[in-house]
């Protein structure tokens, strides 16, 4: 397999992991995140949602007098995933994500507003992330529990937010062009938490892979609880899926590149079991280092 050997590839592929390989050239910053249609209109992402596709959000960001300062929109996609581009790197810490319309059915309201994070700054380009914006319909469907939806009350179109929360703290540092593959154990060793370098223990799964992982591990699963996953078929999937998804961060030589490990983990859950034991087992010996010319071992040197 051939593998792209300058940094540029690095940018695109955390780029594309967000917006399903939809990367077009000539935007310096985008903002990303997905849309579920909250179908007991409970206010919060449960099992009873979906991703919704034709969703439209915006992003808008207000000054310190109050007026709007800028304001973009983008439509989500069959996976519920959206990208707001920005031309140039502007500061976007104090704006805010929310969605303003939805496709019949599940357009009727919406639910709070959401701050931006940044996700990484380099080379003139940079990435912001939004936790999962929520669509409702205008009843909560028949099979949702009767308590399920909160009082309303109306919403003001520009709400003041918070600060968004800080950005985790991730080791400085480009990708190794020297092979490595390391497994998951060495991941979780705490004398090598410097080679934690694009996402951190704590980036949630949903995040790292997109909607159909936090379909079936939900919203809340850390990419560290990830690592920690045996005696389950998708718990260990989800192990080494990790691992090498941390390994292609790490090393450009890696076997699988990111998009590729982001692929088939996502194929992986939406086949059969069958399917996803063969892509835990080829996970697992990528991480070992068994794929490739030669034998590729882990290079990590104790973190000073």
């Amino acid at each position: 397999m051939s593998r792209p050997k300058d940094f540029s590839w690095v940018l695109a592929a955390i780029a594309a992991m967000f917006i399903g390989g939809d990367l077009r050239v000539g935007a310096d910053t985008m903002v990303t995140g997905s849309v579920f249609c909250d179908q007991c209109k409970d206010g919060h992402w449960s099992l009873f949602d979906y991703p919704l596709d034709g969703a439209k959000v915006a992003v808008t960001c207000g000054g310190a007098d109050g007026q709007m300062t800028a304001y973009k929109e983008d439509s989500t996609n069959w996976l519920g995933c959206y990208t707001v581009r920005f031309e140039g790197n502007p500061d976007l810490s104090g704006c805010y994500a929310r969605v303003v319309g939805g496709p019949e059915g599940c357009g009727a309201g919406a639910g709070p507003a959401r701050g931006l994070t940044l996700m990484f700054r380099m080379f003139g380009m940079a990435m912001y992330t939004v936790d999962p914006l929520l669509s409702q319909p205008p009843q909560p469907m028949g099979f949702c529990p009767r308590d399920s939806a909160p009082p309303s009350s109306p919403t003001p179109m520009l709400p003041r937010l918070p600060p968004p929360p800080p950005v985790p703290r991730r080791p400085p540092g480009l990708p190794s062009l020297e092979a490595s593959a390391c497994s998951y154990d060495k991941w979780m060793m705490p004398q090598f938490k410097c080679y934690w370098k694009v996402v951190s223990p704590q980036t949630r799964v949903a995040m790292a892979f997109g909607p159909i992982a936090a379909g079936r591990y939900g919203m809340n699963m850390t990419l560290w609880e990830g690592l920690q996953g045996r005696g389950d078929l998708y718990r260990t999937l989800l192990r080494e899926g990790t691992a090498a998804l941390l390994n292609s961060y790490d090393s450009l030589s890696f076997f699988y590149p990111t998009l590729g490990v982001i692929d088939h983990m996502n194929r992986a859950l939406l086949g059969s079991s069958r399917q996803a034991l063969t892509t835990a087992l080829r996970f697992r010996r990528a991480n070992s280092g068994a794929y490739g010319p030669g034998n590729v071992t882990c290079n990590f040197n104790p973190c000073s």
